[in-house]
Parts: structure tokens; C-alpha cells; sequence
């Protein structure tokens, strides 16, 4: 057995993906919300006899390593290095293994080299002087400067791309797709220049990315290459920025500690509370939560305590968060900072009031209809209107009914309205929203044959008599034309392997099939059934499924015979009417045999 195989035989797959999404158990198999499209109804499905995972709404499926690689965006041979730590297995130095060190390790390790660069820099060489007093005066320990990694970029453009390039043996290109240089003029440039560097991890302590912030007393003469306050790596394979937070790294255990993640703006803001002892706090590094990082916190959280700049950017950062964190079901709160602009000035003026605040933070939807309450006159219709207008989009993504009427119920006694107004203009949100495809499935919407050859083959394979009910099939299908004649060959294979073996053995079938239709087993094999506990009904079950299909059968001849009839000659018609009338007596045999 090779060292993939070995792997994958040591991983259980529903411990694995209960560490991302909670899998609810279901007969023999378990099930939950898909986590790669948006659904309201659970169709993603996991069998722990065969190891094998699949969703039914998306079409995503297959095993340990591609439910890692599609959760997190990783290449085959970053996924087999996690695994095989996960499962204790040693990997060989295999020409596999070496060529397989991906782009991704080689950012990793860069960026770590840089890191040191930086900090280098910053702590230790006169050129950081100037940068470790502007941290000094914001009140940034060394002890702090060490925890975070913090660093300098120097001012000269090329320091860092020469370090790596002459000393470490990287070449130009390395640096170019990490994102740390860019060519100018044929040279290779510093992207970063001049600013105080933050190191930026992903959730497994990667080092991925940095952001880079410019020394505000030099902002105003600064040259016009220094940019904007805030810089940071741009997109690359190892890092994405609506997929990131600064400090997750430190915080990650704190969180899942606590369930709670209380979220901030700025690398000052999480290096402030952390100074405090408050350690479950990351920094969005953007204007809002995207629904990528909302779903990497729900796996260490269940509470979401947003913490933002008291401006106008920072409500609408609020506003727009609401719509992922409700998509993953997570309760969230606000913190009010009352008079202080973000968390940094509050905790360095008042450190005792933030701490106050954090335990009073309230619900997200209380936080909104004050808000809107305030800006707005509640005394004019003209005002009702612009506060029911705003508010009741939010409302409308409340997926508990309960909590629903509670905030339609609590806005109907403030704004002096009926419940049953609110309550139309309400449901005015939710048709519009409706006009709006929840997920776009990439496929074509399946014929009801196609369905029913899922169906009857789902059947067969999970059912108690499977040689029994495959000869069934055969006997009354023998002329039938299947529209997915895979399921036709599973049919066949199975029939084969069961005149070969007494009993039926899925994972010894499975191997007997041809690698183009063993998905399609896989999808026939998690089939979510009904309950049919009795053999007869089973088999009064199957038998309905033939029937139709035999009926679905003969009229797509009918009506393939009709649609040329005209078009032949005489003789032919005649041939083609005679064949004609004996399916349609055929068809009502049918039909009466079968009651349909």
C-alpha cells in the first residue's frame, strides 16, 4: 500500500469534517449544510463505511483529501502532508514528495525569512531606530514587538530583495510571485518600503502574508511610492485577503476557549487588547467580514463580537458582516466604545471601560434599530419609512422565526406601527429577495428518467437483496434505453460480482468498477432513502420505479415515432403506425398493470 493510500485509510472521514462543519447523524450515514454552496436543506452527505463524502445540491464529492483541498483551497501535496501528520504517518523523501514541495511552501518559507529580515531591522540595526520609537510612544512593549513578529521595512527599495536573492539563492521570479518585489525598470524592487511590517498567519500558523504601515509623522512628505497608510501583500497562491485575519495565530485557542471572537479593524486594535490579557481578537484587514472568513470562525466559535471604528466606514462594515454571519447561523453583538473612535484609544485612555464594554456588548439587531431609530425622525411617516426601509433587509435574513417576531415585535412598539404592517413591508424585502437564485447549480436540471435511475439503482445498492432486485431490474428493463447508461454497467457489474461472491461487499465492489463510474456509485451509495423496513414493500418499491420507467419508456418511443411519422414514405408510415398502435396498447397494459 502506498503512502496516499495509507493516509487515507488511517483518516476517519466524519471525525475529519466534524472539525470543520457539525455533521448530524442519519441512519448510517451522517449529514449537514454544505459548506461549499449556501442551502437551507442538509445535502451533503458522509458515509463512514465507505470514507466517502458527497453533496447532492452542489455535485462536490470524494474523499479525506479532496474535502481538505476544497475546504481549504490547498494543493494534493499540502493536503497529504496535513493528513499524514493528523494520521502519524511518516512520509518518504520520494521524487513525489520533493518535486511535490508546491509554490505555497516556498511563499511560507520566504515570508518567514523576510519576517526575520524585518524584525531584524527593527530591533536590532540603526535603520530601525526611527520606527521602534514610533512604536515606543504608542505604548508597544518589546515584550509585544516579539509576540507579533513585528518589523521594519527599509526605506531603501531593494534591502530585502537583495538579502534574499544574493545571501539566500532565491531567484527574482521567487520573489516576484511572493509578492515581496516587483520589477521596476528591469530591476528587482521592494514592495514594501519604509513602514512598520506586520507578519500575517492563517489558521494554520503559516506565515502568508504582511501588512505594512506607514510612520504617520512621515505620511505627509512621504514620497509618492509609499502609498496608502495600510499596505498589504497583494493576492498570491498562499494568501487571500477577504480569507484572512491578522492575529488569528494567537487567538485561535483563545476563541475556541471562550467561543467567542470579538473582531477589530487594525493590527493596533489586537495588539492593544492582547496587552490587556484579552486574547480572542483578530482583525478583519478590510472593510468587512466576507462569508470565507465568517465560515473559517465558525469552526472555533459560536459567538461574533464585533468591535469596530465608532464612524460611518465602521457601521457599514457592521452592515455588511451581517449577512455572512447569519448564513452561518452565529450570534453576534456589538461593542459601543461610546466617545472613543476604535479599540486602540479606548484601552489606552480607559482600559478599565473597555473592559466594562466587553460585558455589556449588545445584539447586533438591538444595535441596529437604535441606530436607526437615532438618525431618523420616528415621528414622520417620511421617517418610519426610511427606518423600516433600512432595517427590514436585516431583519428578513433572520433564518429563526422566533427571533424574527421578537425584532418585528420590538420595531412595531417603538415606531408606534401594527405588527401586521411591519409584517407586509416585511414580506415586500423577501419577494424581492426571492427574484434572486440562492446558489447557482453549474449543472443541467436532471429528466425525470435520469431521477429515476438514480433512484432505482440507489435502491438496489443499499437495499437487503441486491442480486435479487438487480435480476428484477433486467427482466422487466431488457428492451429499455437508460438516458445515464453508467448506472446500466453498475447494474451489469453488480450482477457479475454477485455471481462471483455470496454476499454483497461494497468496498470490494466498488474496486471492481471502472474509475469513470465509480462516482456514480459513490452518489448511488449516500442516495438519502426512505424508511422501508419490510422486504415486500422493498421490493412493491422497486417495482413502482420499473413501472414508471417502463411507462417513461415507451411514451419517448411514441413520441419519437409520432414526430417522424409524417416524414416517411408510405410504406414506412405504415410499418411505423402499425408499431405505433402496438405501444400505445402496450402502454395502457401497463398503465392498468400498474394503476398509475
Amino acid at each position: 500500500m502506498d503512502e496516499v493510500a495509507r493516509v487515507r485509510e488511517k483518516i476517519d472521514l466524519p471525525s475529519l469534517i466534524s472539525e470543520y462543519i457539525p455533521l448530524k447523524k442519519m441512519g448510517r450515514n451522517f449529514k449537514a449544510l454544505c459548506p461549499f454552496h449556501n442551502e437551507k436543506t442538509p445535502s451533503f452527505v458522509v458515509s463512514p463505511e465507505r470514507q466517502i463524502w458527497h453533496c447532492f445540491g452542489c455535485g462536490k464529492g470524494g474523499d479525506c483529501y479532496t474535502f481538505l483541498m476544497e475546504y481549504e483551497k490547498l494543493e494534493f501535496i499540502e493536503a497529504l502532508r496535513i493528513l499524514a501528520r493528523k494520521a502519524g504517518v511518516e512520509l518518504s523523501e520520494t521524487d513525489f514528495v520533493k518535486q511535490g514541495t508546491s509554490q505555497k511552501e516556498k511563499i511560507y518559507k520566504l515570508n518567514n525569512l523576510s519576517s526575520d529580515f524585518y524584525h531584524f531591522v527593527l530591533t536590532k540595526h540603526p535603520l530601525g531606530k526611527k520606527a521602534l520609537s514610533y512604536l515606543y510612544k504608542r505604548k508597544i512593549s518589546p515584550k509585544l514587538i516579539e509576540t507579533f513578529k513585528i518589523g521594519y521595512s527599509p526605506g531603501r527599495g531593494y534591502a530585502l530583495s537583495k538579502f534574499l536573492i544574493e545571501k539566500k539563492k532565491y531567484k527574482p521570479s521567487d520573489l516576484l510571485e511572493s509578492g515581496l518585489s516587483f520589477s521596476k525598470g528591469g530591476r528587482i524592487v521592494d514592495f514594501f518600503r519604509d513602514r512598520i511590517m506586520f507578519p500575517i498567519y492563517d489558521h494554520r500558523d503559516n506565515l502568508v502574508a504582511f501588512s505594512g504601515r506607514i510612520l504617520r509623522e512621515e505620511r505627509e512628505s512621504a514620497p509618492p511610492l509609499a502609498g496608502s497608510k495600510y499596505v498589504n501583500t497583494r493576492d498570491t497562491l498562499a494568501y487571500h485577503k477577504g480569507s484572512m485575519f491578522f492575529g488569528l495565530n494567537l487567538a485561535k485557542e483563545e476563541i475556541k476557549k471562550n467561543s467567542r471572537a470579538i473582531i477589530v479593524e487594525g493590527e493596533f486594535d489586537v495588539i492593544s487588547c492582547y496587552s490587556q490579557g484579552i486574547k480572542n481578537v483578530v482583525a478583519i484587514k478590510g472593510t468587512a467580514l466576507t462569508e470565507n472568513q465568517v465560515s473559517l470562525l465558525s469552526r472555533f466559535a459560536e459567538k461574533v463580537t464585533l468591535c469596530l471604528d465608532q464612524d460611518e466606514a465602521g457601521f457599514e462594515a457592521i452592515k455588511r458582516s451581517l449577512a455572512a454571519l447569519e448564513k452561518k447561523d452565529l450570534t453576534t453583538t456589538i461593542i459601543d466604545l461610546g466617545t472613543f473612535k476604535d479599540p486602540d484609544e479606548a484601552i489606552k485612555k480607559d482600559p478599565l471601560f473597555f473592559k466594562k464594554a466587553l460585558k455589556k456588548d449588545i445584539g447586533i439587531y438591538d444595535f441596529l434599530i437604535d441606530s436607526f431609530l437615532n438618525k431618523f425622525d420616528r415621528q414622520t411617516g417620511e421617517g418610519k419609512k426610511k427606518i423600516t426601509g433600512n432595517l427590514l433587509p436585516f431583519i428578513s435574513l433572520i433564518d429563526n422565526e422566533i427571533v424574527k417576531e421578537h425584532y418585528l415585535k420590538l420595531l412595531s412598539l417603538r415606531l408606534e406601527v401594527t405588527f401586521d404592517s411591519l409584517l407586509k413591508e416585511l414580506e415586500k424585502v423577501l419577494r424581492k429577495e426571492a427574484q434572486i437564485p440562492e446558489f447557482p447549480i453549474g449543472k443541467d436540471k436532471k429528466t425525470r428518467k435520469e431521477i429515476l435511475e438514480e433512484y432505482l439503482t440507489s435502491l438496489i445498492i443499499q437495499g437487503k437483496n441486491p442480486k435479487e432486485m438487480a435480476a428484477l431490474v433486467f427482466k422487466n428493463l431488457s428492451d429499455y434505453s437508460f438516458d445515464t447508461p453508467s448506472y446500466k454497467k453498475i447494474l451489469e457489474n453488480l450482477t457479475a460480482y454477485l455471481a462471483r461472491n455470496e454476499k454483497f461487499d461494497e468496498k470490494k465492489f466498488a474496486k471492481t468498477l471502472p474509475k469513470e463510474i465509480l462516482p456514480l456509485f459513490d452518489i448511488c451509495f449516500l442516495f438519502s432513502l426512505p424508511k422501508i423496513e419490510d422486504d415486500k414493500k422493498y421490493q412493491e418499491e422497486v417495482e413502482k420505479v420499473l413501472d414508471e420507467l417502463k411507462v417513461l419508456n415507451i411514451r419517448n418511443k411514441i413520441r419519437s415515432i409520432s414526430q417522424n411519422l409524417n416524414q416517411r414514405q408510405p410504406k414506412e408510415r405504415l410499418v411505423l403506425q402499425k408499431e405505433l398502435d402496438s405501444l400505445l396498447k402496450l402502454l395502457r397494459a401497463v398503465n392498468s398493470a400498474s394503476k398509475l
